[in-house]
């Protein structure tokens, strides 16, 4: 059984544990069943109560209680990327991501993803919520809050924007040529969409532009759609345009976040490393 899910209501004659429940009606080991619940493949709910996941093998259930099983045999034996840590401020950090790191998890587990690296990152553990995202394909700078108020307040920034998000990226096409700098306003979803650019160079050789990019809205593939409207999609892009020739990665990475701290009452700067986008061009000469 390399995924499936299972979906049951415990039962008067079901073992009192969680871990021995899923055991039985799956047929998977006890080894495999606490491997999945580490990993947060299992889901917990109890009545009409929010389903949580459950990662404690010896928990103990009762009747009425639903438990669920999303495995993936495949996912689970993945090995996570490691992001790194860039400033701690104790009640929000700020992380690299990198590419192919997924920020949250799904109902098949979550091991993978930059919100349970960060959880399991401090001790003693933290609470982690999101305040913004990234792609999976996009490496670079993320904020993670460590109580709901802080998260509040930081997500009211990015919704205010008052957070200043600069990116680069590698896109395909002399853009240098045709407008060094320019202001893409193209609504996305139907909703206002603002995208700031300035080329930095271009590559003959490799037929691409380097650009500095300032999104003032944070629109689902924002970036890569824009660039995309306007003939110039991203290098390595999968989704959008003939940039997805490239099968390197994708070429684009989140390089920093401005912002007046509501907390600390102060302006804060915090940069990721850079993307290495040239060690292509080194590798050929």
């Amino acid at each position: 059984m390399q995924k499936f899910t299972l979906e049951k209501a415990v039962g008067r004659d079901d073992p009192p544990t969680a871990c021995d429940f899923l055991a039985q009606h799956t047929g998977l080991s006890k080894t495999r069943i606490k491997d999945a619940m580490n990993k947060g493949a299992v889901w917990h709910q109890k009545g009409k109560g929010k389903p949580y996941r459950l990662r404690r093998a010896t928990a103990a259930i009762e009747i009425g209680d639903n438990l669920s099983i999303h495995y993936d045999a495949k996912l689970l034996a993945l090995s996570p990327h490691r992001p790194d840590c860039i400033s701690d401020q104790h009640r929000y950090s700020i992380w690299y991501k990198p590419a192919g790191m997924i920020t949250q998890g799904n109902k098949f587990g979550d091991h993978c993803a930059l919100l349970r690296q960060v959880e399991l990152h401090f001790k003693p553990r933290r609470e982690v919520y999101p305040v913004h995202r990234l792609d999976r394909e996009t490496s670079g700078i993320l904020l993670i809050a460590h109580d709901k108020k802080s998260a509040g307040l930081l997500s009211g920034l990015f919704v205010s924007q008052q957070i200043n998000k600069h990116y680069r990226a590698r896109v395909l096409g002399n853009l240098a040529d045709r407008r060094p700098k320019g202001r893409i306003e193209q609504p996305l979803d139907g909703k206002p969409a603002v995208t700031e650019y300035v080329v930095r160079s271009y590559d003959p050789v490799g037929n691409f532009s380097s650009v500095e990019v300032t999104i003032h809205t944070g629109r689902k593939h924002q970036i890569r759609r824009h660039f995309e409207s306007i003939g110039f999609p991203v290098i390595g892009d999968p989704l959008y345009g003939s940039g997805n020739k490239n099968k390197s990665g994708l070429k684009l990475a989140a390089t920093s976040l401005q912002f007046c701290c509501p907390i600390q009452g102060k302006n804060m700067v915090f940069e990721s490393p850079q993307a290495d986008f040239d060690a292509d061009i080194r590798n050929r000469n």
